[in-house]
Order: C-alpha cells, then structure tokens, then sequence
C-alpha cells in the first residue's frame, strides 16, 4: 500500500517497539554457569533500513516494555537517538515526554507496533504502523499495515515505504553505496 507523501515528509520522529517489530518476539531463556542469559534475534536488513532513516534525519526511538541487555546492544550497535526500557510496558507516557523534550508534536511522529502495549502510543501518532505479524486490534489502529513479519524484514519494508514517499530513498542508497565503494586504504591479501 503506497504511503501518502504528504504525511511521509510531515515525520520528523520513528519510534519502533522491539518484542514482535524488532524481533520475531521468540525469547532465548538460558543459564552458563548458573549466570542467566537472554537472547534475541534481529534482521540484519532492519538495521540497514534504520540507518537510512538517521541518514535522512529523522530521530530514532525505541521504546520497550522489557528490560533487555541484548536491547541495550542493539540500540547502541544502531545508534538510536533513545532507547526506553520500561518493564511495567507504559509506552505512551514514556513517548509523549520524549516528544516534548523534543519539540516534536504526535502528529510528526511514526510508531510500528505489533501488540496490545503498543496501542497507547498507534492511538495518537501521525503515523501509526503495524507489522504482518500484529494483532488485529492493532492492525486497526493502523495507518500502514505491512505485509513482512516482525524480525523478518518488517521494520526494512517500512523504511523504504517511508523514504520513498518523501523521495528520498534512491538518494540515500546511493550515498550509501558510494561510501562504501570508496578505497580506505585496507590492504587485501
């Protein structure tokens, strides 16, 4: 479904949950040596969708409703403006005064989500987005309801569905590639 351009270029903030959009939402439980462990997997091409969308200028948030070691690493690892890990999943109170440190009013703002904890934040965005894999009640809730699953290339999809409608994305790319296809000097054996 094409994403209205208007609204694409209004967005000056992307929040994304993590359980269910950044992740399949499987949870890795484990122990070493009595010391527990949690895991969890991320789409590679998620975070490469994430970057463009700082390279455009856009702000970066995450909020959560768990307490994750590996979410801390993946916010650091994508450079994210915010991370918030709430284990009581107050989402909305959380969003709304991250938009007012801001400046950023809700109507300038992006939130892809999947679950019940995200809906609070869905109900007041200008841009409220559900992954394949959301329940229906947030898919309802939903402006822009995609078509990939949550760790599987959900958060990509909305992107590029994003970054094309404000007509920045073919930009962008090749930006990226250039900047990669440039000689650092690494020697090659």
């Amino acid at each position: 479904m094409p994403l209205d351009p208007a609204l694409a270029r209004r967005i000056r903030l992307v929040c994304f949950d993590v359980d269910g959009v950044l992740t399949d939402g499987g949870v890795y439980l484990g122990t070493v040596d009595g010391a527990p462990l949690e895991f969890k997997r991320y789409d590679i091409q998620d975070g490469l969708g994430i970057h463009f969308l700082k390279k455009a200028g856009l702000r970066i948030v995450i909020i959560t409703g768990r307490v994750s070691d590996s979410v801390r690493m993946r916010a650091a690892e994508l450079e994210v403006d915010e991370l918030v890990q709430d284990a009581g999943a107050r989402k909305l109170p959380a969003f709304r005064r991250i938009l007012t440190r801001e400046g950023i009013a809700p109507e300038e703002a992006a939130f892809v989500g999947d679950d019940f904890p995200d809906l609070g934040v869905l109900r007041v965005v200008g841009l409220p987005v559900a992954v394949g894999n959301a329940v229906p009640e947030v898919k309802r809730a939903a402006v822009l309801q995609l078509e990939r699953p949550g760790g599987r290339g959900a958060v990509r999809e909305f992107c590029e569905l994003l970054l094309k409608a404000r007509g920045e994305w073919d930009t962008i790319c090749e930006r990226y590639v250039a900047e990669r296809s440039r000689d650092a000097g690494v020697e090659v054996a």
